[in-house]
């Protein structure tokens, strides 16, 4: 064979072995503050808004992933490799800090996220309804709610007006929050202990002083770091004997007490719908950002019975699931 027939011959055999999907399909970049693990039923949701604008994962889109395992210091990086891969879209779901690492990444390519805070506050885009640049998405009510989970466990124990509330001071919306908090706690006449962390080897430690402090409970912040690992805290909870409320569906379901907080099935099915459209070709700055306004009480009263606590019948009536 001749030498110039054996370069074409490679050439060509090179061609064949480009994926199918890179010449044939969309990418989506997604990317993640945590594991596929941790994401799974958000994933779940995601999918399903996608198929609903007529797109399935290997049938005519394909999904690039990138996941921070917990480590938000790892964001930035993980979105500029996306970028750098040129990819028709990235999906930054899972709080403000993925937003913004991808936002700071990449002004040209798509982006639609998804978190609990307020975009137009934390500088992701200039207008609700009128985003502008290249970003839009879906926000949720969790971080605006994070005192109505105050209130919620202070009407469980009102006897006590010491509460203490967990923050992770590495989140965006973290001063927020611990301020409608602190006004909270005004003026419901209670004192807060606030508790700092962003490690879950520090999780243990956090609810053994908890328990020794004998507050009335534990507060968490919403943040996505404590929402993914609602097992742990249920855990812990249990072990220190101490009535805990996060924004996660996840926490009572795994045994935990209370939870208060968006429908993050339907903020991450939006998020989907969305990417979809801007597939079709729409463009980020002529979609409103979406905002889920259904917020979510789960009450756990199996665990209210081993903490010897009992809910009032009208914060039972109103809970949207109490398992038994």
């Amino acid at each position: 064979m001749r030498r110039r027939d054996f370069i074409a011959l490679a050439g060509s055999a090179a061609a064949w072995m480009v994926p199918a999907y890179a010449q044939t399909m969309p990418v989506i970049g997604y990317l993640g503050s945590e594991t596929p693990q941790r994401y799974g039923s958000r994933l779940t949701a995601f999918r399903n808004g996608l198929a609903e604008i007529g797109y399935a994962e290997g049938r005519n889109v394909a999904i690039e992933f990138r996941w921070a395992e917990g480590q938000y210091s790892r964001l930035p990086a993980l979105a500029a490799d996306l970028a750098n891969r040129k990819v028709n879209l990235i999906v930054a779901a899972g709080g403000a800090e993925v937003a913004l690492a991808a936002k700071s990444a990449t002004t040209t390519i798509p982006i639609v996220f998804e978190m609990g805070g307020d975009p137009v506050a934390l500088g992701v885009v200039d207008s609700m309804s009128r985003p502008g640049g290249n970003l839009t998405g879906v926000s949720s009510q969790s971080v605006e709610v994070s005192r109505k989970r105050l209130e919620f466990l202070h009407e469980v124990r009102p006897s006590t007006n010491v509460f203490a509330v967990a923050i992770n001071p590495t989140s965006p919306t973290s001063d927020t929050q611990l301020k409608n908090l602190g006004t909270a706690a005004e003026s419901l006449g209670l004192e807060l202990v606030v508790m700092k962390t962003s490690a879950e080897q520090e999780f243990d430690g956090m609810f053994k002083a908890v328990s020794e402090m004998r507050t009335g409970g534990l507060v968490f912040s919403s943040d996505p770091y404590f929402a993914y690992r609602s097992e742990l805290l249920a855990l812990l909870a249990a072990r220190h004997s101490v009535p805990a409320m996060t924004q996660s569906r996840d926490f009572p379901l795994a045994g935990g007490l209370m939870s208060y907080g968006g429908d993050f099935s339907q903020s991450h099915r939006h998020t989907g719908m969305y990417a979809g459209r801007i597939l079709r070709g729409e463009k980020p700055s002529d979609l409103p950002v979406q905002r889920v306004t259904k917020v979510e009480l789960f009450i756990n009263l199996m665990a209210a019975k081993a903490l010897g606590i009992s809910f009032p019948s009208s914060l039972l009536s109103s809970a949207d699931e109490v398992i038994e």
